[in-house]
């Protein structure tokens, strides 16, 4: 039932409505990325230039640690930032995946805007965090990588399938859906870890776990009916 989900969720991997959905949302993330940049480049020649301005070779050292700070935090943020912007958009996704595979079954209904905006914002912390975690977990205790799957596997499966259930059930309903299917759930999130693990592919990251949940959504409701 997972791999199946997981399976049905990578052959719409490419649709016209995925691709929509990626570049959007990573097109926010960029436009972030060099407002900051241009917001930091401003405070720096602003309030700390005038101070060391006689010492070119400080000034030197320091744009250049700027500019591989944010290099790197970009690098760092980049899939976290496009997960947090790409969930304003997963209705999106979701609406098309129930259309073009599930065309005989009601559709189910978008998240009002606050809640939308909410879960969103949960999606990119929760990434950002469980990585943070992770990373620092590599440098000081050595099993980073396993923390790595474990935590962004419940973390994930968890909201993805929240989301996905709460297109059709109210939000206790769908907690208790989640609960009562915690190893398939897992698992699900298990393989959206992994996915997102894979550079480059992890832009794609809710789009395909969006999709996934979906499916698996569907498959968990005919077998509890």
């Amino acid at each position: 039932m997972v791999i199946s989900s997981a399976r049905k969720a990578a052959n719409g991997l490419m649709s016209a409505k995925s691709r929509i959905v990626v570049l959007k949302s990573l097109g926010l993330t960029l436009l972030l990325f060099f407002g900051l940049w241009f917001v930091l480049d401003g405070l720096f020649t602003t309030y700390l230039v005038p101070f060391i301005e006689g010492w070119s070779w400080l000034v030197a050292i320091l744009v250049w640690v700027l500019g591989a700070g944010v290099f790197v935090a970009a690098g760092f943020l980049l899939a976290p930032v496009t997960a947090l912007f790409a969930g304003l958009f997963l209705d999106e996704v979701a609406e098309h995946v129930e259309r073009v595979r599930y065309p005989d079954d009601p559709p189910g209904k978008a998240l009002p805007i606050g809640p939308s905006l909410l879960l969103a914002s949960k999606f990119g912390l929760l990434v950002i965090a469980a990585n943070l975690l992770a990373l620092m977990l590599v440098w000081f205790a050595g099993f980073g990588v396993i923390i790595f799957f474990l935590l962004n596997g419940y973390l994930l499966g968890r909201e993805y399938f929240q989301f996905a259930a709460q297109r059709f059930r109210s939000e206790q309903e769908a907690a208790a859906m989640r609960k009562k299917y915690s190893l398939e759930v897992f698992l699900a999130g298990l393989i959206i870890a992994a996915f997102m693990s894979v550079p480059i592919l992890n832009l794609f990251t809710p789009v395909y776990a969006s999709a996934l949940m979906v499916h698996l959504h569907k498959a968990l409701s005919l077998k509890a009916a």
